[in-house]
């Protein structure tokens, strides 16, 4: 069985990804470690299968920076909380972990989510079940059905946010159409 063919143009956010990881490793972003690290990541690319990163096209500087303010903001707020949290409470904090069923069934969207998700100090994905794009979430300090419903829309307008920076058109219209309804 013959795997599809991917274009270069879909493998090059790979391979440049794959450069700079390179280039991180080793600590050296010399021209020759650097031409040696896109050797390596083209025949990693074409000796193993990965399936390709559907990319969308797209992406919204003037929503980036927005979202990523918010984002630092995020993890600030979530630190002294967590900060507070272990110094007051300690071992009495509740936890849970919630199912949280996201819009996007694109591969890059659900990861982008997840590890924004994971970044953030009190929370962490544990599962992603890929066929239904939902995430499960260890959350910190939650004791009731109203801390389930807050955590799930924290996730959820971080996905959207995201929809925003660099999800599809069709991503992006049926969040304008749900956000309308």
């Amino acid at each position: 069985m013959s795997r599809k063919r991917i274009s270069l143009r879909q493998e090059l956010p790979l391979l440049f990804w794959l450069v700079i990881v390179w280039g991180a490793l080793w600590q050296d972003f010399s021209p020759g470690n650097l031409l040696f690290g896109a050797l390596l990541a083209a025949a990693v690319a074409r000796l193993f299968y990965l399936p390709p990163v559907e990319l969308s096209g797209r992406f919204n500087v003037l929503r980036a920076v927005p979202f990523t303010v918010m984002f630092i903001g995020r993890v600030v707020a979530a630190s002294f909380q967590v900060f507070y949290l272990a110094v007051a409470q300690g071992p009495k904090v509740t936890n849970a972990v919630v199912a949280v069923p996201l819009r996007s069934h694109s591969d890059l969207m659900v990861t982008a989510t997840g590890h924004v998700i994971s970044l953030i100090p009190g929370s962490l994905v544990v599962e992603v079940d890929r066929s239904t794009s939902t995430l499960y979430i260890h959350g910190l300090n939650v004791r009731n059905a109203d801390d389930v419903l807050k955590l799930r829309k924290e996730v959820r307008d971080t996905e959207a946010g995201l929809i925003r920076v660099m999800g599809t058109k069709e991503e992006l219209a049926a969040l304008n159409q749900e956000a309308g309804a």
